[in-house]
């Protein structure tokens, strides 16, 4: 697959694949569940058959990225591991065990003039992804638009280009072997960054746009794009620990929730604390946090908790506030009141997940309504936020955005609906 020098030859080469997926999403809007689901599981199976062959593509990305002093946690989102890639494997055929969401009827009801409506889930077309170094979501996108009746049109991270080549490959192959236009799954030509712009305006050609990465590619896409987007966020998670709070299952939760994993969105990046427990809980949590090698960046009120525990510590800044880790750090404070942790996280948090761990009813209720994200966890770690463990199978991302799809997006938020009218000789008059 090689890549012009040329510009308008790169645009070309983008428009003509987006073409081709096009006339391979009219096939996939017209599939059986059961066609679908085949498909889904011979790509599942053609994955664990090729993990020898897409490890391989993949060390060579990681040892570029290594090379070229990629910080550790994008290294880590960029690197799969047989163990992984069978993870991945799995998480196809639980989507393909899913109902087919396609031909719901979300609403249907008579008119008293005897016209019948009924509002019908369809696919949405072709669907563009923007995505940074995660070669798992090239498989994700693709087995969810399949399964929901999408063509993928697949633009990962220039750093995970030979294992993206190599995944698309593979899958490929499966769908021509079960009768299926191989375009259904395509990447798009090209690592430059024009061919980003190519895509994000290729309107009349591409449906809908779903950006998955940093900030920076968010907004990107969503600024310069043709195409609508469905926006997806960066995850300034929080975790607020209340005055009603059971303290042991607090710290378990802000530990879990802050390392777990610390390369994901749905990480914890700040933890507030009542002041009320601040004496009881603090000494626990940040012995806790300390044994994970967890660094605090924290307000005047934590740092002499900190100075007795041995954390690492550091003044917290706007900055620290506002950002989204990736790493073994936590921004944290204590406040004085549920209403200014509210405050707190109404200001700071982007919109992604808040966790509340408390067993007072009237301030989980205030804290459910206060905050204005696309999720709220009540006793429960941040790192729940995921499209599996939602039930939903794989997740083609997170929307931190208010319209047609909010939180982790399955199958359902890869359609759109038809209204189908079915009179009987009706005319208006």
């Amino acid at each position: 697959m090689g890549v012009s020098e040329n510009p308008t030859n790169d645009r070309d080469a983008v428009l003509a694949t987006a073409a081709r997926a096009r006339e391979a999403a009219v096939v996939l809007r017209g599939l059986t569940r059961a066609r679908k689901d085949a498909a889904v599981l011979a790509i599942a199976d053609a994955l664990d058959a090729a993990a020898p062959r897409i490890v391989a593509a993949n060390a060579g990305d990681v040892a570029r990225a290594v090379e070229n002093g990629t910080d550790p946690a994008i290294v880590d989102r960029l690197t799969l591991t047989p163990e992984r890639l069978h993870a991945i494997a799995e998480a196809a055929r639980e989507v393909a065990a899913l109902p087919d969401p396609v031909g719901e009827v979300v609403r249907g009801y008579t008119l008293p003039n005897g016209l019948e409506v009924r509002q019908v889930r369809v696919p949405l077309g072709v669907v563009g992804m923007i995505y940074e170094a995660r070669p798992n979501v090239t498989v994700d996108a693709a087995v969810l638009c399949l399964k929901s009746g999408n063509a993928a049109l697949l633009r990962g991270s220039s750093s995970a280009y030979e294992t993206n080549v190599v995944l698309v490959e593979v899958m490929q192959e499966a769908l021509q072997a079960q009768g299926l236009p191989a375009d259904a799954i395509a990447l798009v030509p090209g690592t430059t960054h024009e061919s980003v712009k190519h895509l994000m305006t290729a309107r009349g050609l591409v449906d809908v746009l779903i950006p998955r990465g940093g900030a920076g590619l968010i907004r990107s896409v969503v600024e310069e794009s043709t195409v609508p987007v469905i926006e997806t966020g960066v995850g300034n998670c929080h975790v607020y620990v209340d005055s009603g709070a059971d303290l042991d299952k607090a710290v378990a939760i802000l530990v879990n929730a802050k390392t777990q994993r610390v390369s994901v969105c749905n990480a914890a990046e700040t933890f507030l604390v009542h002041a009320d427990v601040a004496d009881a809980f603090l000494p626990k949590a940040l012995a806790a946090l300390k044994d994970k090698g967890v660094t605090v960046h924290g307000d005047q009120r934590m740092a002499a908790y900190a100075a007795e525990s041995g954390i690492g510590f550091a003044p917290v800044t706007d900055d620290d506030w506002a950002a989204e880790y990736y790493s073994l750090d936590i921004a944290a404070g204590v406040v004085d009141s549920l209403d200014d942790a509210l405050a707190h996280i109404r200001r700071w948090s982007s919109g992604h997940t808040e966790a509340i761990v408390s067993d007072s009813a009237s301030a989980i209720q205030s804290f459910i309504t206060g905050v204005d994200s696309a999720a709220v966890m009540v006793n429960a770690s941040t790192r729940f936020t995921d499209g599996g463990e939602f039930g939903f199978g794989a997740e083609i991302g997170i929307s931190t955005q208010k319209l047609h799809a909010r939180g982790p997006m399955g199958l359902a938020e890869l359609t759109s609906t038809t209204y189908v009218v079915t009179g009987d000789g009706h005319v208006r008059g």
